[in-house]
């Protein structure tokens, strides 16, 4: 099966080049989805190499007939502990693609997507008790406030959260179409598409708990990695950019610079081989119109002076 029928990986030979892959390390693929970044990962190895990735929608049924390769049903979040069951303690890389797959967009019944009339669900883990639908229906104003604020750049925030409040009151908000048709009594017509997009997003962002998962990573990787060993981080999000941009620079999500009480020195667990990110050509968004907000950044694990 081909490893890209449900999703086209994004920036796949910059991934792979600042993997800086050696033919014996052992690699994660913290977001397996239709494996593209996995089969070239595998590609790249020598026949001592292994892969573990994580995946936690039981929707995939992608997989590989290698020894080298194990995929996990798990959040990427419990990486370490799962790792440890696996006799793993340090890895050579780990690649995270945290944009959610064509084949969630694309699966209406997933309820990601206002391309389609489905009822609210947005959960990547089937199993995960909050939806969409919930969050749209019963959070409060304070809730619903904060989670506008703090994962989109909209305006007309208290507008968007009095509309869906006073809406749901009349009638429950339950399917994607729903919630599309609400807010294009609330968005500019020029700007309808876009401030949807972000709606939605930001209600997906909240049923994942995806900032906070990511966060959980980004902590992990400082043990996990080995001197020499590299984080690769592809985001969608100006809001994850900046977390792994600020993890990258000072070793926190928070961006706080920790000195050395004694000599004074910047603590950074990291270097960066590469200082910008890097983002998709012309060519590759053409082909693939979901990689246009697309930020690639790496960071290396220095080697102990």
């Amino acid at each position: 099966m081909s490893a890209n029928r449900y999703h086209a990986p994004v920036l796949l030979q910059d991934c792979i080049r600042l993997l800086n892959i050696k033919p014996y390390g052992i690699y994660i693929d913290a977001t397996f989805g239709g494996g593209g970044h996995s089969l070239a990962i595998l590609n790249a190895l020598g026949p001592k190499g292994r892969l573990v990735a994580f995946d936690q929608d039981e929707d995939v049924n992608v997989t590989f007939n290698d020894a080298r390769f194990t995929l996990l049903a798990s959040n990427f979040r419990y990486m370490q502990r799962q790792l440890r069951l696996l006799g793993v303690n340090q890895v050579d890389g780990i690649l995270a693609d945290l944009g959610v797959s064509s084949h969630q967009f694309d699966t209406a019944e997933r309820g990601f997507s206002y391309r389609f009339n489905h009822k609210l669900d947005m959960r990547m883990n089937q199993k995960s008790e909050l939806t969409a639908h919930e969050v749209v229906n019963t959070y409060t104003t304070e809730n619903l406030t904060r989670l506008f604020k703090t994962t989109t750049d909209l305006k007309q925030i208290k507008v968007l959260v009095r509309t869906i409040v006073d809406a749901r009151v009349v009638k429950p908000i339950n399917t994607t179409t729903d919630l599309a048709e609400l807010l294009k009594t609330i968005f500019n017509p020029r700007d309808c598409k876009q401030d949807t997009a972000q709606v939605f997003q930001a209600i997906r962002i909240e049923v994942n708990q995806e900032l906070a998962a990511l966060g959980d990573l980004l902590n992990q990787s400082k043990t996990l990695l080995k001197p020499g060993g590299r984080l690769v981080i592809l985001s969608y999000h100006s809001i994850e950019d900046r977390l792994v941009k600020q993890f990258i620079k000072t070793g926190n999500t928070n961006g706080v610079r920790e000195v050395d009480p004694v000599f004074g020195t910047q603590y950074r667990p990291f270097t960066e081989p590469v200082k910008n990110p890097i983002q998709p050509s012309g060519a590759e968004i053409l082909n693939n119109p979901r990689a246009r907000s697309a930020k690639l950044r790496v960071a290396e694990k220095p080697y102990e002076s």
